[in-house]
């Protein structure tokens, strides 16, 4: 019999309410689900896994995996392991995110690196991604294992991308959006796949529902962008100003960067580049970044791609499940405000 360590149950955002009573149920299924397989003799398995699980993430991935297979139409219960799936990939990308970034806060808790080690973070994610992966084989479909496997490999190519870029000012809003469209957007957009796919939709509502979910993280990513630098830490679930510290160069960084003088390049290049962040840094960081509206547009930039997922989703007729999914993107911009 293995370990298994219980999680609480998190309240719903305001925003995704609509959603969130749609798939509760099968929402229940899909923690029971993670429950399941995140049990093991080895003790430290399911204590770092449940750590991060459950610490008050929104569950916005596999709830769109249900929520498309929902506007599909879908009958089945392929989607419940699937969206295990697409969180299990999204917490093992985190652990291994922290540890890349060295991050000491994730979600208003230490990070789970702080508590057992990095070696220990990077091996518990690795296990998750052995776990969905034995789901989606369950399930049963080669074309939602694709789909998935193809995200999981795109989202490393963006890590590393990522990882080559970093403290990189030269980096170009297109070089920017790149990674964002490999690490962060590749999962919604195949979380929002399957669904359709295992209700045997035609190829034009497969895409449909790909593109609403690939916008979709770009809008996500972008504002947690904004956010960093102009948020608070209880909406972050980390300090305001990590990526700052952290040398990651953004969307807001690479626009300000753009539209700066010398002076203030070469303030970006002395923090960002060299590391040497001093006591009012921030603050310096913060100024420059409202004096070139480089916070607004990258908010901009995000409402952008919402209505863009938005239209994505016009291809399917008025139901619940599209006007939940419609205020999906109002909710992830509105995070902004």
């Amino acid at each position: 019999m293995g370990v298994v360590v219980p999680f609480e149950e998190t309240s719903p955002e305001p925003g995704v309410a609509r959603l969130s009573a749609l798939v509760a149920a099968d929402l229940d299924r899909v923690n029971k689900t993670i429950l399941e397989r995140t049990g093991s003799d080895v003790t430290m398995i399911p204590e770092v896994a449940n750590h991060l699980i459950s610490s008050g993430g929104k569950r916005l991935r596999p709830m769109l995996t249900l929520a498309t297979a929902g506007l599909s139409g879908y009958g089945g219960d392929g989607h419940i392991k699937l969206a295990a799936s697409v969180e299990f990939m999204h917490t093992a990308t985190l652990l291994h995110d922290d540890v890349v970034d060295g991050s000491d806060m994730r979600r208003g808790k230490l990070a789970a690196r702080m508590l057992w080690g990095n070696e220990a973070s990077v091996l518990v994610g690795d296990f998750l991604l052995g776990q969905a992966f034995k789901m989606m084989v369950e399930v049963g479909s080669l074309q939602c294992l694709d789909v998935l496997s193809t995200a999981a490999a795109v989202i490393a190519e963006g890590e590393v991308m990522q990882l080559s870029a970093a403290k990189d000012t030269q980096t170009s809003e297109d070089d920017y959006l790149a990674v964002i469209r490999a690490k962060t957007a590749a999962l919604f957009g195949a979380a929002c796949e399957v669904g359709p796919i295992l209700a045997g939709r035609a190829k034009a509502e497969v895409a449909a529902c790909r593109s609403y979910g690939m916008n979709l993280g770009i809008a996500f990513q972008l504002i947690d962008d904004a956010l960093d630098y102009g948020g608070s830490s209880a909406k972050l679930g980390k300090n305001v100003g990590d990526d700052f510290r952290e040398g990651k160069i953004t969307l807001p960084i690479v626009l300000s960067f753009r539209r700066g003088t010398d002076a203030e390049r070469e303030f970006w290049r002395r923090t960002l580049e060299k590391g040497d962040v001093r006591d009012d840094d921030l603050e310096t960081a913060l100024a420059t970044l409202r004096k070139h509206r480089a916070l607004e547009d990258t908010v901009e930039r995000a409402r952008h791609y919402g209505a863009m997922a938005r239209d994505a989703l016009e291809l399917f007729p008025a139901s619940n499940w599209k006007r939940a999914l419609f205020e999906v993107v109002d909710f992830c911009v509105s995070r902004a405000h």
